[in-house]
């Protein structure tokens, strides 16, 4: 299927479901963002800082682009003019940082707390705890330039559905008594960004509002880097 026939059947399953539709198109080129823009697509996610400011340079301006990779706090000035969405927030360092970039940029830059719910060494995010304790702190409640929309995480790279869906379980659960405790009159903590391609369909199970799909849209192949084509 075309990447035109893959989004308009997504949007048509996600759409009943009330659930928001990233297209991951790190390593793309800008061809096939376009084919899936052309489709009807305006959100897409991005790795890499770099990558995504070339990106958002070349293709339309009414893109809603979201950082969905592992951010660090030097580069957060590259993006802060125009990014919509940060999936990744896994520090009060680096929500300060966005906040001051924010600021300088006259904007409200809407951010999620990444929780780290995989069993794997090599993934980011905030312990449970650690999501309570940066909710609670002066250091915190000072930050004026940005807004937590909700919580991302990703689960264990593994064969088990039943590891899975327990992962994306205590992650939704997790949500709803932040929802309750923290941002019970604030309508825009709305989102739980959690499943990609291989796992949205138990995330959606689970209580997902947001998925972050790459090949599922644009395919396996193995293609040359973006910037040469």
């Amino acid at each position: 299927m075309s990447i035109t026939d893959n989004i308009k059947r997504l949007k048509s399953e996600l759409d009943i479901l009330h659930v928001t539709l990233v297209a991951v198109s790190k390593t793309k080129p800008a061809s096939e963002i376009q084919e899936a823009y052309d489709a009807g697509q305006r959100l897409f996610g991005e790795n890499q800082v770099q990558e995504l400011v070339e990106k958002y340079e070349q293709l339309p301006k009414d893109i809603e682009w979201h950082l969905v990779g592992h951010l660090q706090t030097n580069k957060v000035k590259y993006i802060a003019p125009f990014i919509s969405l940060i999936h990744s927030v896994d520090s009060l360092k680096l929500l300060q940082e966005i906040d001051k970039q924010a600021a300088k940029n006259k904007r409200i830059i809407d951010c999620l707390l990444q929780v780290y719910i995989a069993d794997e060494e090599t993934k980011y995010g905030l312990g449970f705890d650690e999501v309570i304790e940066l909710l609670r702190s002066d250091e915190f409640a000072e930050l004026k330039n940005i807004r937590i929309r909700g919580l991302m995480g990703i689960a264990t790279n593994t064969d088990s559905e039943k590891q899975i869906k327990e992962e994306f379980y205590e992650l939704d659960t997790f949500f709803d008594g932040v929802t309750q405790s923290y941002f019970r009159k604030e309508d825009s903590f709305d989102t739980l960004s959690m499943g990609m391609s291989s796992d949205y369909k138990i995330a959606i199970e689970q209580g997902s509002t947001m998925v972050r799909l790459g090949s599922t849209i644009f395919g396996d192949r193995v293609i040359k880097h973006w910037k040469n084509n």
